[in-house]
């Protein structure tokens, strides 16, 4: 007979994982809690101080809405509530990116099969005779006869029957409601507009003085955008532990076809499923998912599954079962995070979504930890994780990135390996000092089954690692003794509920240029929490030994 998990929706509250066959406990605290992070749009409906208490991890400005004033408010809030210590918000402003768009109707145009529907870059058509302007004048190079024109990305579908200098005819093959700036894509290729276009530029500069933590660059198609985008940052001085992490959103053919150059160039990626599928057949769509995931993973990198989650539940409370399974899929894929989007933007239930995507993200993690080698023993097989292998190469981001640097692996890279290893055989959680965030991403590319604590001095890094898988990231200014910072983490910890007493804790300190020490060394010291305050400075002379070694 297995673990017996006592169903419950609440998972502050989750009981202990008993195993009555082997009579035994996984007995850390920290089991139930979620390391699959989530990212909320933020719109006109939503709560965000409500949608940060319930899970929220990372804010997305959807930069397709709204205006600079108006993301201005949602900024500030973010800031309010960082302030008040409860955990940390990240803010990743997504750009509009170069979209060709239907023009304006006098009405909207109810279409059937086989109508005809022609599209024009001349001015003036607005709907009458079935005629739609175009808002991108390389519309009609774009295109050729045959293509598969998606509306909405896939809305409605329209095959390309005729071709003159300034406009395109079409049928209807799947019909609806056609209103107004409607998203065009022509299924299969990517149109020639700018990588970023100047209103991107401006959201980009916005984001640079509200300081954000990511930039999600909308229909990447190559590299050369993310180096354009990452030299123009560090002429404005974003470096280091300044930096803007910048994502590449895949959603486009030639993203797909320039996907490993593109992932050796950016900081982390989104799987924009939406476009992607409409450019690309939607039945593959799942392969390319985990392709994405994967190539992320390997490198070291944090990858966001989106679009489409939890879609039913903008209007309905419940979501399809195939929605749970969607979620599940993602985090056993290894994503760092998932995302909703009008599900919390405009939705009717935003607070109900997140509460969907947060039970199902945690329940999926205990079935993983459980069958998936937290236990060795029993009938049961280990899930196989492949990236969790001994480094052969990390890849961190390039030159000027928010993650470590591309770099043959080092003693860094070997030490998180088998400090992660320690620490799942152990059953421990990881507690690591860092002022940069290379040590804590480096623990998190190897899946800990436990979580990581990172305590830092940089309010910078600290929102950054709230997108990272496993990470959750704590401020404290650190003391000149090694001991006393440890003292202070451990109350804060326990404080927070996060670790309680007689627990085991593995304390990690590394680095190229460590805090307490004046050569490169590292060290990790497995320690339980005392019970008793008295008890935390009993080892005070051995810390400092090894902090100073």
């Amino acid at each position: 007979m297995g673990a017996v998990l006592t169903p419950s929706v609440s998972f502050s509250k989750l009981p202990v994982i008993e195993d009555p066959e082997q009579g035994m406990l996984l007995h850390s605290p920290d089991l139930p809690r979620r390391k699959t992070k989530t990212v909320c749009t933020i719109g006109p409906t939503s709560s965000l101080f409500r949608l940060a208490d319930a899970g929220m991890n990372v804010v997305r400005l959807n930069m397709s809405h709204g205006d600079h004033a108006s993301h201005q408010l949602v900024i500030d809030l973010v800031r309010e509530y960082n302030s008040l210590g409860r955990h940390t918000l990240a803010i990743l402003l997504d750009t509009k990116g170069p979209e060709v768009r239907s023009g304006d109707l006098t009405q909207p145009l109810d279409l059937a099969r086989g109508d005809r529907v022609t599209f024009t870059i001349v001015a003036g058509a607005d709907g009458s005779d079935n005629r739609i302007g175009v808002n991108y004048d390389g519309f009609i190079e774009d295109v050729g006869v045959g293509d598969t024109l998606l509306v909405d990305g896939g809305i409605m579908s329209m095959l390309v029957r005729e071709i003159t200098d300034t406009e395109v005819v079409t049928e209807v093959l799947d019909g609806g409601l056609m209103k107004s700036r409607r998203h065009l894509n022509i299924r299969g290729k990517s149109a020639n507009l700018p990588a970023i276009t100047e209103r991107d530029w401006a959201d980009i500069r916005f984001g640079l003085e509200q300081g954000v933590d990511y930039y999600a660059l909308s229909f990447v198609r190559t590299a050369d955008v993310i180096y354009e985008l990452k030299d123009w940052l560090a002429r404005q001085g974003a470096t280091g532990t300044s930096a803007i992490g910048v994502l590449a959103k895949i959603e486009s053919a030639d993203s797909v076809a320039n996907l490993e150059a593109i992932l050796d160039a950016v900081d982390g990626a989104m799987v924009a499923r939406g476009d992607l599928g409409a450019e690309l057949p939607v039945e593959e769509v799942p392969y390319w998912q985990n392709a994405i995931v994967r190539g992320c993973r390997r490198r070291g990198k944090p990858v966001i599954v989106a679009t489409n989650m939890l879609e039913s539940m903008i209007k309905f409370p419940t979501p399809t079962r195939a929605e749970v399974s969607d979620i599940a899929i993602a985090v056993r894929e290894g994503a760092d995070a998932v995302m909703l989007s009008g599900e919390t933007a405009h939705g009717a239930f935003p607070f109900k979504s997140l509460d969907v995507m947060t039970t199902v993200a945690q329940r999926t993690e205990l079935a993983m930890l459980r069958y998936g080698g937290a236990r060795r023993h029993g009938s049961e097989e280990a899930e196989p994780i492949d990236w969790i292998a001994p480094p052969a190469r990390w890849a961190g981001a390039a030159p000027g990135g928010a993650l470590p640097k591309l770099t043959d692996v080092g003693l860094s890279e070997m030490f998180a390996y088998h400090a992660v290893t320690m620490a799942n055989t152990l059953r421990t959680s990881l507690v690591v000092f860092s002022r940069k965030g290379n040590m804590p991403a480096l623990l998190s590319h190897y899946r800990p089954n436990y979580p990581i604590y990172c305590f830092t001095e940089n309010v910078h890094v600290q929102r950054r690692l709230a997108l990272l898988h496993g990470v959750t990231a704590i401020y404290m200014h650190f003391s000149e003794r090694a001991t006393v910072t440890f003292d202070r983490a451990v109350e804060e910890l326990k404080a927070r509920g996060f670790v309680r007493g007689g627990q085991l804790v593995a304390i990690v300190q590394s680095g190229r240029q460590p805090i307490w020490r004046s050569t490169s060394t590292h060290s990790i010291a497995v320690r339980a929490v005392p019970a008793d305050p008295e008890e935390l400075t009993s080892d005070e002379e051995e810390l400092d030994d090894e902090a100073s070694e």
